[in-house]
């Protein structure tokens, strides 16, 4: 029994309720079943500090589109959702609501810091969530993980113990990214690099046993105090007789040499630079080469330390100062410049960044990398587009040891346990109960994992791993990934050589890189510029549907997206079209009618159309171009459909005693589930809520079977029939529009056209000439018909003819244009007079003189047509 659909769609009332029904009936549920094909998805899993932003929006409803098309295809699709814990991110939010209360993390101490932090979880940790559920997000929520939660955490610890004995997990003292803010290591991603102003201070070392000097520019001269080298290019001559001299670092009185470094580009500055492997990435490498002591000049906060001499407990600003004074009194100061350079900062608290040697975890890459790169190079895991692939070659053939611990309490901890006696490490999944070596007491290490440690076993950690369950064996390695190209090095290709190292399998068979959505002129969203649009606003305003229609319209896969709120009134207006076109067949379906009825050439071919459409969109989605894919169904729906089929058949619904009228029922409905079909993976709340008023066979649209192409519907020649028609009707139309014609008054159509199977054609499509064309009367003809006074209409069908005085009142366009001639006779006689005028032409500028000629020859031109349009008219 047919639903009424109300007169407006109103997706406030209808979201809402629909998502909690899916939800009821547990529509997006999987589970293993050997008997049906896998299709999985894990979902990047947001922050629980994190609200719902356009990224997001973006990035989930790609997801969805992609989980809900391969449901209707027949997959067994599991979407797979979860959240991060963000260690960082969360222990941030802590921190500053603790200090609100005016204590700090030592006050409390760690276990009632943790206490703190699940609370916080448990309050705040879940609004994203709620946030992808009015996204229409169809994830699986009743397998939803948290990569603290009991599974997962043991997945850590199981991964930790098992890379130690591997020996690829080792403490060492390296150059690490340091937030002086926080107190904690940070990875490459927590880090912004923004322009800053700054200054390039030029220095000078005096070379000792000598009576010159070596120059040398930087932009922090605090560092100058950890200083354990200067080096120069072997191929430079200018200093080749310095090398193995030395110089002395002002205030610590450091002896320091100059060394040799292919690495120092002579052609930069003076060809000299001062080496601190303590506070440079790049002069660390240069440190390791020769063996160059590493002298850290800076204490956790930032401040100066004890290596500072007479500069320690200075903050990092008051040092810079001082050592400049410094060199300016000791006559080492050159000169300043002022530059503008990139600045790294944390992206959680925008301190500067420092680059500090200290001992931490790592894990050793190099072999673990391998696997991960001939999975790609081998074409066994796809890269879309392709050109990330480049990318992600590079990053993992030039992969470094990937520092892996954190000064936090929020995350898991570390299971490493110190002896205090021996001094032995133990490293196991519970804590010993003392000293394998000496039976001493033990502590467990202080600090936590990277976020990405977790996150990087997450494609198998959330199927159960390492537990061998079904969901694991069914459903791994997974089928997509779907994410943002930026944090391709940080988390994708740790995903990928986790995979193999730990199951011997990829975790994916393709990636999908997005792009990210930036505001109207082409920048980054953020906080700072106020430039945000937040999704849940533009959700209650226009609806989830619009939202996602908008979002991958015209969006192609890895290229960044411009929101511009203008796209979102054309998307609702689609909304509108299908809701319109619904209840306009739901008003005329009297009976189901169940049978197929004896078709009309114009029913063929819009399920022709339909049919193409099917295999059309199904191939751009094997593609990924969603884009694409979401236009081609648009343009059916609103143009072919609505703007044309429905058109077509009016008169047939209207007329009761019409033969053909079942027919045209039957393939409206028809061809309206299957468009709904084709658009529901990117429109689902809306398409479902009309599936459901128009058929009651099946009780929800994500369920139905995705449209498939078959040669059965495949008609060629109705399709040619039709266009044939729309060609003819299009070229009359914009014909009138360009003669201003009034669609009250009606005129007589000759259709001429030599071919008899054309001619055909044209007499069955009489009825849509006067319906659509506002034809009083059509002629089909073989040639053309003897009458003066015929307007021709362009068009590639046939040729077409409509009486001049069908078209025109002749005594009011003589009238008008006999006024219009009047107007331009005045014009030419006025430049014409104006151009005669000797003083005119001797005193006016060259330009306005040749503008005035330009005006001249238009408005000559535009009366010798009025001219020849009198003369027509007799």
């Amino acid at each position: 029994m047919k639903k009424e659909l109300a007169k407006n769609y109103d997706p406030q009332t209808v979201e809402s309720d629909l998502y909690k029904n899916w939800l009821e009936k547990k529509y997006f549920h999987a589970e293993a079943d050997r008997s049906r094909k896998p299709y999985c998805i894990v979902i990047p899993p947001p922050n629980i500090t994190g609200q719902l932003h356009m990224g997001h929006a973006l990035d989930n409803t790609i997801q969805d589109i992609l989980i809900r098309w391969k449901r209707m295809s027949g997959y067994n699709a599991l979407w797979m959702p979860g959240t991060d814990h963000a260690s960082i991110s969360t222990e941030v939010k802590i921190v500053e609501k603790m200090a609100a209360e005016g204590l700090k993390k030592e006050d409390i101490g760690r276990e009632k810091f943790l206490e703190r932090a699940w609370d916080w979880k448990n309050e705040y940790g879940n609004i994203i969530v709620g946030q992808l559920k009015k996204l229409g997000s169809s994830c699986d929520w009743d397998r939803e993980r948290f990569t603290l939660d009991e599974g997962l955490s043991n997945a850590v610890l199981e991964v930790f113990v098992r890379l130690y004995e591997k020996g690829y997990i080792y403490r060492g003292e390296k150059l690490i990214n340091w937030c002086p803010n926080c107190k904690t290591s940070i990875s490459d991603a927590e880090v912004d690099h923004e322009d800053k102003e700054g200054i390039f201070y030029h220095f000078r070392y005096k070379i000792n046993g000598e009576d010159d000097f070596i120059a040398f520019a930087t932009t922090r001269p605090e560092t100058v105090l950890g200083d354990t080298a200067v080096a120069v290019n072997p191929g430079d001559e200018r200093y080749r007789a310095y090398l193995g001299k030395t110089v002395t670092v002002p205030v610590v009185n450091r002896e320091i040499p100059i060394i040799a470094d292919s690495y120092v580009d002579m052609e930069f500055g003076t060809g000299a630079v001062k080496i601190t492997p303590a506070h440079d990435p790049n002069d660390f490498e240069i440190g390791e080469r020769h063996g160059l002591p590493r002298v850290n000049v800076l204490n956790d906060d930032g401040t100066m330390n004890e290596k500072a001499g007479e500069y320690q407990g200075l903050t990092r600003k008051e040092a810079r100062k001082r050592i400049v004074a410094h060199f300016k009194d000791a006559g080492l100061y050159v000169k300043e410049e002022k530059i503008t350079h990139a600045v790294g900062v944390h992206e959680r608290c925008a301190d500067v960044v420092e680059p500090m040697l200290k001992t931490q975890w790592f894990v050793k890459m190099e072999e673990m990398a391998k696997p991960a790169i001939e999975v790609y190079k081998s074409g066994e895991m796809r890269i879309i587009p392709e050109r990330f692939g480049k990318i992600y070659l590079h990053w993992l053939e030039n992969i470094k040891d990937w520092c892996i611990s954190r000064q936090l309490w929020w995350g898991h901890r570390i299971p490493a346990y110190y002896c205090g006696g021996c001094g032995h490490i133990e490293v196991a999944k519970t804590a010993p109960g003392g000293c394998s070596k000496c039976g001493g007491a033990l502590r467990q290490d202080e600090d936590t994992l990277d976020t990405w440690f977790s996150s990087a076993l997450w494609p198998f950690s959330t199927l159960g791993w390492p537990e061998q369950t079904e969901e694991l064996k069914y459903f791994y390695p997974t089928s997509v990934l779907v994410t943002s190209y930026d944090i391709l090095f940080f988390w994708v290709v740790r995903m990928v050589f986790s995979g193999f190292e730990h199951l011997n399998q990829r975790p994916f068979d393709d990636v999908l890189f997005h792009g990210l959505v930036r505001d109207g002129l082409g920048r980054k969203m953020s906080k700072s510029l106020g430039n945000g649009v937040d999704p849940l606003e533009v959700i209650q305003q226009y609806g989830a549907d619009t939202l996602r229609l908008m979002l991958v319209t015209g969006n192609s896969m890895g290229h960044d997206l411009k929101f511009n709120s203008e796209r979102l009134e054309p998307c609702r207006n689609f909304m509108n079209k299908i809701w319109n076109a619904a209840r306009f067949i739901l008003m005329n379906l009297d009976d189901d009618i169940t049978e197929q009825p004896a078709l009309t050439q114009t029913d063929k071919w819009i399920l022709s159309r339909v049919n193409t459409i099917a295999k059309e969109t199904t191939d751009n989605l094997n593609s990924y171009e969603l884009g694409l894919a979401v236009q081609k169904v648009y343009d059916f729906i609103w143009d072919e459909f609505c703007d044309w089929y429905i058109e077509m058949v009016k008169p047939r619904l209207y007329d009761r005693g019409d033969p053909t009228r079942a027919a045209a029922l039957w393939t409206l409905k028809t061809v309206l589930l299957d468009a709904l079909r084709l658009a529901h993976p990117f429109m689902p709340f809306i398409t479902e809520e009309i599936f459901l008023s128009i058929q009651d066979k099946e009780e929800t649209i994500m369920r139905s079977a995705w449209p498939v192409y078959t040669e059965e519907r495949r008609f060629e020649r109705e399709e040619k029939a039709a266009g044939m028609l729309k060609d003819a009707i299009r070229g009359i139309r914009n014909l009138r529009t360009e003669m201003n014609v009034a669609p009250s008054r009606k005129s007589k159509v000759y259709v001429v056209c030599a071919d008899a199977d054309a001619r055909a054609v044209f007499e069955d499509g009489k009825i849509f000439f006067k319906n659509m064309a506002f034809a009083s009367e059509t002629v089909v003809l073989e040639t053309k018909p003897n009458e003066r006074d015929l307007v021709p209409a362009v068009t590639g069908a046939a040729e077409i003819y409509m009486p001049f005085a069908d078209l025109v009142d002749i005594e009011k366009e003589r009238e008008r244009l006999t006024k219009e001639h009047k107007r331009l006779e005045g014009e030419v006689a006025r430049l014409e007079g104006r151009l005669g005028n000797p003083g005119f032409v001797s005193k006016a500028p060259a330009g306005l003189i040749a503008a005035e000629k330009e005006k001249l020859g238009t408005y000559t031109d535009m009366k010798t047509r009025v001219e020849e349009q009198l003369n027509a008219l007799g």
